[in-house]
């Protein structure tokens, strides 16, 4: 299968916000999904984008897409990549496109200076598990990840 990856440009907004819904699909939350392609437009592509995306191709049609953005280690002193969301179509996993949007990023990571390549991934997710150590990637199982969102995050936000 000839695969190829390339940056996501505006007119790839739909068919982003098509493999985020089949990724909460995936991730067993189908209605967790608030986003839009007008959204999209603006957050990955519009003046003040701080995230990006890349579309995995085969013969011209997408089958794959990846979201990410640049951090900052405070101990290394460099950037980092942190790889957002990363799909593959469910008929089209195994091809290799997983492996080329990695190590297409990863590539960008160096590109760019980054000291670290990050992502997470669900403690269920036993393929997406296998195939990032396959890949050479270490669980950092030291770290929990805490989230405030919603009513929470402006309830905390609020000036009292």
């Amino acid at each position: 299968m000839n695969i190829s990856i390339r940056p996501a440009i505006i007119t790839d907004a739909e068919t982003i916000l098509h493999f985020i819904n089949e990724l909460a699909v995936y991730e067993k939350e189908p209605d967790a999904v608030l986003n839009t392609v007008a959204e999209i437009e603006d957050k990955l592509f519009g003046a003040d984008a701080r995230a990006h995306s890349v579309i995995c191709e085969s013969e011209g049609v997408a089958i794959g897409f990846a979201v990410y953005f640049f951090n900052y280690s405070t101990w290394l002193g460099k950037h980092g990549l942190y790889l957002e969301d990363l799909y593959v179509s469910q008929d089209k996993r195994g091809s290799g496109a997983g492996k080329g949007i990695m190590k297409y990023l990863a590539q960008l990571a160096l590109e760019k200076g980054c000291g670290r390549f990050e992502w997470v991934v669900l403690d269920w997710n036993k393929p997406s598990i296998d195939f990032y150590e396959s890949i050479g990637a270490k669980a950092q199982s030291e770290w929990i990840i805490y989230r405030l969102s919603g009513q929470a995050l402006l309830d905390f936000a609020k000036d009292e």
